[in-house]
């Protein structure tokens, strides 16, 4: 039963729609399992770039069959506009599959989303307003909106109003906003419903009967480990579960089922929002990384927080996943330095910490122990096996392995498809 796990081993933004299309025209199914248009990958094939927001990588691979799982949030309006997004550039479409219990990210989620993060002031998480984060809370307090409910008015209205009576309450009394007409959510999502039925599907049936017959299914997380709401840095962290369990609640298999997990690790560090950030750098080295890295997030369209690698935030990712194998990304813009630190442990409180503090407080106050390994000066986009790599790269590269815990299988020298070496086959 060939199943893959591939994640984000940081904060997200690692570059796993890179990964995943990579692998993508080896799988036959490629499966989203939690998170949703807050998340966003950047594919480069040929001299075109696609930036997904909420469909799986696995769509630009012609072979494939992408599935958005049970466990990820839909905005209908927004899928709708992907799709039609690639179709205008030429991408076949028809083979997407969407998990009938998915949640559906209404109007009111995203509209509490926003006025919600604003009143926090100072005290706000960093969400990105898209009302992820509400939809989620509907979910587990069982008043939410799956995909299948477009399908019966009588049901999708009574879910809705009930729904709405609490939150009128907060949005008028409390927000001082304008209470939220239910007949006009129901117009609105049933609008979508004929627009994304033939795409609708018992996807956990279809997942598991592929496993069953030998079939590779590829399951993607969005964000990152240290963004997972249990074993992230709480509570500046997403509302899912990006970590490798997500994936059997996400896509609805056994965990016996899955044969590799893959932590998709970038040469340095990188975050978007509010949080923890030892590493960060406040410097021209951290405007450095963020220009030659092209570090703006995909969806947000914000700059990211930049600094070096953190080894205790990779050996953290190694053990609550239970990774197999890194797949090492954007090594080429660590090109140029002559020196380069890499965070081996903390200092807390005057005592050196090898691992990630499992306290809030103790994270916050972490200061980063450095060792600078030596810098490279050579171009190495061109690199196409691990020889190829000048000494110092190699050098580099063995210690983050060293460091993290697990065998790193391939390096990304570039943004292209074909910018990456092989060291280990995934499949």
């Amino acid at each position: 039963m060939p199943a893959l796990v591939l994640l984000g081993a940081q904060w997200g933004d690692e570059g796993k729609g890179k990964a995943t299309d990579l692998l993508g025209g080896s799988v036959d199914y490629v499966v989203r399992y939690q998170g949703g248009n807050n998340a966003g990958h950047t594919v480069v094939v040929g001299d075109q770039k696609y930036a997904l927001h909420l469909l799986p990588s696995g769509i630009l691979s012609p072979g494939c069959t992408p599935v958005i799982g049970n466990g990820v949030v839909i905005d209908p309006a927004v899928l709708l506009s992907e799709l039609r997004g690639l179709n205008e550039r030429g991408i076949d479409t028809s083979k997407l599959l969407v998990s009938g219990n998915a949640h559906v990210i209404t109007p009111y989620n995203v509209t509490l989303d926003k006025v919600g993060e604003r009143f926090l002031g100072k005290r706000k998480i960093g969400t990105t307003g898209r009302g992820i984060g509400p939809t989620y809370a509907d979910k587990i307090n069982r008043v939410g909106i799956r995909i299948q409910d477009l399908y019966d008015e009588s049901i999708l209205t009574q879910k809705v109003e009930a729904a709405l009576e609490g939150k009128n309450q907060l949005l008028t009394k409390l927000y001082n906003r304008r209470a939220i007409e239910s007949a006009q959510i129901v117009e609105e999502l049933l609008g979508y419903a004929e627009q994304i039925k033939q795409y609708v599907a018992d996807t956990t049936l279809i997942i598991n009967n592929a496993l069953d017959e030998d079939k590779v299914v590829l399951f993607e997380g969005g964000q990152g480990t240290l963004l997972d709401v249990d074993h992230g840095t709480y509570p500046f962290v997403t509302s899912s579960n990006p970590t490798a369990g997500g994936a059997c609640t996400g896509a609805g298999v056994g965990p016996t089922k899955i044969s590799r997990v893959i932590g998709i690790l970038k040469a340095y560090t990188t975050r978007v929002g509010a949080g923890p950030f030892p590493t960060e750098l406040f410097d021209a080295d951290g405007e450095a990384l963020r220009r030659i890295g092209g570090e703006r997030g995909v969806t947000t369209g914000r700059d990211r927080r930049c600094g070096w690698f953190d080894a205790p935030i990779a050996r953290y990712a190694t053990r609550v996943n239970g990774l197999t194998d890194f797949f090492l990304t954007k090594l080429d813009v660590l090109t140029g330095w002559e020196e380069i630190p890499v965070c081996v442990a903390y200092e807390i409180d005057g005592k050196r910490v090898e691992e990630l503090p499992y306290s809030q407080t103790d994270f916050h106050h972490a200061k980063p122990i450095y060792e600078n390994l030596p810098g490279w000066s050579e171009d190495i986009t061109k690199a196409k096996t691990f020889a190829d790599l000048p000494k110092n790269a190699q050098a580099y590269v063995k210690a983050l392995e060293e460091m993290s815990g697990a065998p790193i299988s391939a390096i990304g020298v570039g943004p292209g498809r074909t910018e990456t070496i092989e060291i280990n086959s995934f499949l």
